[in-house]
């Protein structure tokens, strides 16, 4: 029932709720103490609902963003418990009274007061927003970008301008209670004159030395950068601020890279969910300022997805440019027609390359290079399930998709088979769930069996933790958890070390890596990793969401797993583990097989989910495992060889199209050259010579 309600209000908890459902119910308790008229209990409801509000707003809840679609905003909210208030003065008979009057007087003044520090605080955001934000760029040694406002003065500014009425109301209310207009007059004078120096002490940061260099000093600056670093290899990315994942799973690489790196972004949002990384990043967010910068040393160009704003980049043609992808599955996304715009594409093995044979959208094989998949590096070659340990088996559903296809996800019509079989499998196994960040965002059916699934290992993992038969190790986990705590600590203060990240040109300023910093992070980031797994019993049932921790980490301490066709199924091949992936569609094992190369050395689900007991058979008797030799075959024809590794496939192949790049450039120029020198010639040809005077000419100076 609860869970049924935070779902429906979209919020994230019970306490998130019970806020929700208090504020909402303040306001006609607010006009009932009103109408009564009683000032305690017209006290009690706006207590509440302040209280509520803030709670909500400082929860970041997703109810507060709707009641602003429908005209139930902030500014209204507070307006409207300011009016029930002078509704209160005249049912308690004070609408002679002075304080009636100075209610009304300070309203209006307080209301007045909203458009100039509205106008100021937009104004300061839209002067301080770069047109070029950068990281790891030196830009603070070309162009003076100034301290940020104090963060008390912009962050949630709308909220603290609004509760300044506080003072007022209380007071309003105080003098109302005891018939003394003073205590009343006391706590306007309070509101109004705070509210005064609010909008005041924002005046300052409008002045132009408050505020960074305009676009063209900002753009000149990135220009004399991009002259001095010269670089050679960028990855490109546009996308929604949730599919920051897409170019997060390249920056290990691109710190990898032989050439000198660069990554450009397009989206703000996409900047402000990267991942920390060594390599310089410029976000272009216009696309005029991206096709006039000076990028006439970069020699690849590589693009993680197939999106619109590609074509700001795809048309400089002294740059080859190369998709990559952001994963290496059977999905229709893989063989994607736009990919006939790029000048290669890349894939992990030969089974990309035969992807894109059979779909016959336009990309020639000669235009089809196996590089690997560099990001694998991570995952763990299985060697069987540690003794005295349960097998771990991993459900990784990915999400519904666009296009309402049933054979996207496993979810909606399997999920629920799936973990019902795993959490009552005999002998036992452990179960991690961790389903696609997108899923739910289309289907409302994939949410709710999402909610549904989760429920259910919950309670799975409640029943298991009173199970006599499973002990846990209570003082290594409060070791463990202890350890969490320290490194998250730690953690905390070194992100919270690199400048004030809500302020794009101090963020831009200060943007340069802390080597040391980034290594220690790292360190850290594998420490906290380590203790994660021990911080609850091996025998745990868990539901995984977020990003940590990772899916390959997740790979790594599960002896099998069970998903959909995505590049998930792709990357687990890497570990050798026995997998399973569900026919959700219907179509059919062989028909499966025979349109989806990933699962050709996999068990296949039906949506009932029987067939489980082959993967589970696989786990408990690696050695009786029909389908081991099938997925090493299956490993090198998706993945390509280990040796050479796949990073140095990846820069070999770089190295290659940057010479085809240099090559075309050369050559290029070559041919403007010649033409330049033959047009100069035709030029020369075609004006004729200065005539010299023979002793016949008549006509002579001064003859008239």
């Amino acid at each position: 029932m609860i869970s049924t309600a935070i779902r429906v209000a979209r919020v994230g908890s019970a306490a998130e709720l019970a806020a929700a459902i208090l504020m909402v119910a303040g306001f006609p308790a607010l006009m009932l103490a009103a109408l009564v008229p009683s000032v305690p209990a017209f006290a009690a409801a706006a207590a509440v609902t302040y209280l509520a509000d803030h709670y909500l707003h400082r929860k970041g809840s997703y109810l507060i963003n709707r009641l602003g679609k429908v005209r139930a905003g902030l500014s209204i909210r507070f307006l409207i418990r300011q009016l029930l208030l002078v509704l209160l003065l005249a049912r308690l008979s004070l609408a002679d009274n002075l304080i009636y009057y100075g209610a009304i007087a300070c309203f209006i003044a307080f209301y007045g007061l909203q458009a100039p520090h509205g106008a100021l605080v937009q104004l300061i955001r839209n002067r301080r927003r770069m047109p070029v934000a950068t990281r790891n760029v030196d830009l603070a040694s070309r162009i003076r970008i100034p301290d940020a406002p104090p963060r008390k003065l912009l962050h949630r500014s709308a909220e603290k301008m609004l509760h300044l009425d506080l003072a007022a109301v209380v007071g309003i209310l105080v003098a109302a209670q005891v018939k003394s207009a003073l205590i009343g007059f006391i706590g306007i004078g309070i509101t109004v004159a705070v509210a005064t120096l609010y909008v005041l002490a924002l005046v300052p940061y409008v002045r132009d030395r408050r505020i960074p260099p305009k676009a063209e000093t900002v753009l000149a600056a990135v220009d004399d950068w991009l002259g001095e670093y010269k670089p050679e290899t960028v990855l490109y990315f546009s996308g929604s601020k949730d599919s920051a994942y897409q170019v997060n799973m390249w920056l290990d690489t691109m710190e990898k890279l032989d050439s000198k790196p660069l990554i450009i972004l397009r989206e703000r949002a996409i900047l402000n969910n990267l991942a920390p990384t060594t390599v310089p990043v410029i976000c272009v967010p216009g696309g005029v300022h991206l096709m006039n910068m000076d990028l006439s040393t970069v020699r690849v160009a590589l693009y993680a997805a197939n999106v619109g704003k590609n074509i700001h980049m795809l048309r400089v043609p002294t740059i080859k440019h190369v998709f990559i992808g952001h994963g290496d599955s059977d999905k229709l996304a893989s063989v994607n027609p736009y990919s006939k715009v790029y000048d290669e594409v890349w894939t992990a093995g030969r089974a990309g390359r035969d992807r894109y044979a059979i779909a016959d959208v336009g990309v020639r094989d000669d235009d089809i290079v196996e590089v690997g998949r560099p990001q694998l590096a991570p995952i763990q070659t299985w060697q069987g399930v540690p003794e005295g340990r349960i097998p771990t088996v991993l459900y990784a559903p990915t999400w519904e998709g666009w296009d309402g296809n049933p054979g996207n996800t496993s979810v909606v019509l399997a999920g629920e088979n799936i973990v019902q079989q795993l959490v009552t499998a005999d002998p036992p196994v452990r179960v991690l769930y961790k389903p696609h960040p997108f899923t739910g965002n289309v289907s409302k059916e994939a949410g709710a069996a999402h909610q549904r699934i989760t429920a259910l290992v919950q309670k799975a993992a409640a029943e298991r933790a009173i199970d006599p038969r499973f002990i846990a190790d209570t003082a290594a986990q409060a070791e463990a958890k202890a350890e969490l705590s320290r490194i998250e600590a730690r953690l905390a203060q070194l992100s919270g070390s690199g400048g004030d990240r809500g302020d794009e040109a101090v963020a831009t300023r200060d943007g340069l890596v802390d080597v040391a910093r980034h290594e220690e992070v790292a360190r850290l980031r594998a420490e906290w990793n380590d203790a994660y797994w021990r911080s609850f019993p091996s025998w745990e049932h868990r539901v995984i969401t977020g990003a940590e921790p990772r899916l390959y980490d997740c790979f790594n301490v599960s002896d099998a797993m069970v998903s959909d066709i995505s590049s998930v199924v792709s990357d687990f091949i890497a570990s050798g583990k026995p997998y399973a992936v569900t026919d959700s569609a219907g179509v059919g094992v062989e028909e499966f097989k025979r349109n989806n190369t990933a699962v050709r050395a996999a068990v296949i689900l039906s949506n009932s989910a029987g067939e489980l007991g082959e993967l589970l058979g696989a786990v408990r008797a690696p050695e009786a495992d029909p389908l081991a030799e099938d997925r090493k075959e299956l490993k090198q024809y998706l993945l390509g060889p280990d040796e050479p590794t796949s990073l140095e496939q990846f820069n070999t192949a770089v190295a290659n199209l940057a010479l085809k790049a240099e090559t075309r450039n050369v050559g290029q120029q070559s041919r403007d050259a010649a033409a330049l020198a033959e047009s100069e010639a035709e030029l020369a040809n075609a004006v004729p010579g200065q005539r010299v005077p023979s002793a016949g000419d008549t006509d002579e100076v001064g003859t008239g």
